[in-house]
């Protein structure tokens, strides 16, 4: 062939050029159609995941629909709303020994009651969070409620704690408005085992004894010092009587509030949001043992209730228990302090500040009217709040 001659001749077989560039450009392509699918996988096995872990936290959540019913029942003699964005949460530890791991504690006797009653305030403004304590043998007036059996009871003088064995959540619910005037816009119910649950799921919670315990009825042994309790024991030291402090329910509920501000510190972490291994953990343990009123019987409310506290600071969260004193027929009951325990919840009511005895307050507390129509100083109650420490 001459010169001139142009050979046409095939491509390699194998599709490659006398330089490799074509070979090259097609690898990266599948390498890329590949690596994309795989993204896609990964994105979509994370977005399942994500999606199963939502749907098990969702549903470990019990609505509690029967008592939003009889709340419904009664909705129009319940306390009118005074401060719209203020939000108060009835939380109910319940004794009781039914369901798994609770029989230790003593046998089901078909009832329970209230071992522990708070009323959450939450301000507004997120600001304040302000927690109530309501004390188990305090005598108040309980309606009528609809009983486990189905019938209707009559309305009786009796320990608060009685309200929760006669009528459940709903009951209580009454009852603390009937006490206070104050609306509850929402409740939950969590047992023993969501305790110790919550606390193991943060690695324990650290507590300062002056002595050592040893508390029979409480199953409970522990040495002077700082200790760190899991959750079988942080359930003992709550529910301690006898061989902690004075031996009164006093002293009881201030431990109990002391030890939920630790916990509180403690689930705020961030080794503990910000782990999601840890997190997940705290969640399912929570959600494992709640009842809730339907508003909140899923994670995406319980999630955004939660958010809220997480930005309130630590020094805002007080604990304080009714003013109350010994009931005057009975020693071993108790009875409301008046007038400092209708001043306290007319304070919640209007979502004023309120002052707890050595802590000072964002921004003064707004002035109360006396009985001769001049400014009087608002109360002070004794209490404590979550930045406080048992080791301090």
């Amino acid at each position: 062939m001459g010169p001139d001659t142009v050979t046409d001749s095939p491509p390699p077989a194998d599709g490659s050029s006398a330089s490799g560039a074509g070979l090259a450009r097609r690898r990266r392509r599948r390498w890329a159609k590949g690596a994309g699918l795989g993204a896609v996988v990964l994105v979509a096995v994370a977005v399942g995941a994500g999606w199963t872990a939502y749907a098990r936290l969702s549903a470990n959540i019990r609505p509690d629909d029967a008592a939003a019913a009889e709340l419904d029942r009664y909705a129009r003699e319940r306390p009118a709303v005074l401060a719209p964005g203020a939000r108060n949460i009835l939380l109910i530890g319940s004794d009781s020994r039914a369901g798994s791991g609770n029989a230790r504690y003593g046998r089901d006797l078909g009832s329970q009651r209230s071992d522990t009653t708070i009323l959450l305030h939450l301000a507004a403004d997120r600001r304040s969070a302000t927690a109530v304590s309501v004390p188990r043998d305090l005598m108040v007036d309980i309606p009528g409620c609809l009983q486990g059996d189905g019938t209707r009871g009559r309305p009786v003088f009796a320990m608060f704690n009685h309200a929760f064995e006669l009528g459940g959540s709903a009951c209580t619910v009454r009852t603390v408005e009937k006490l206070t005037d104050i609306r509850v816009d929402h409740h939950m119910v969590v047992d023993f085992s969501g305790f110790k649950d919550m606390v193991d799921a943060v690695d324990g919670v650290r507590v300062c004894l002056k002595e050592p315990v040893d508390d029979k009825a409480a199953k409970l042994r522990l040495p002077a010092g700082e200790v760190t309790l899991d959750g079988e024991q942080a359930l003992g030291y709550v529910r301690a009587r006898e061989s902690l402090g004075d031996g009164s329910d006093t002293e009881r509920m201030r431990r109990q509030q002391r030890f939920l501000g630790a916990l509180v510190t403690r689930v705020r972490g961030n080794d503990v949001l910000l782990n999601p291994l840890r997190l997940y953990a705290v969640l399912d343990a929570a959600t494992s043992s709640l009842t809730t009123d339907p508003g909140l019987a899923n994670l995406g409310d319980l999630y955004r209730l939660v958010r809220t506290l997480h930005d309130i600071p630590t020094r805002h969260m007080q604990f304080l228990t009714v003013p109350r004193e010994q009931y005057v027929y009975d020693a071993n009951r108790d009875q409301l302090v008046e007038p400092e325990a209708e001043k306290l919840f007319k304070r919640l009511r209007a979502d004023q500040p309120v002052v707890v005895e050595g802590q000072a307050p964002e921004k003064p507390p707004a002035p109360q009217k006396g009985t001769n129509g001049s400014p009087s100083p608002a109360p002070t109650y004794t209490g404590n709040t979550a930045a406080e420490h048992d080791c301090a």
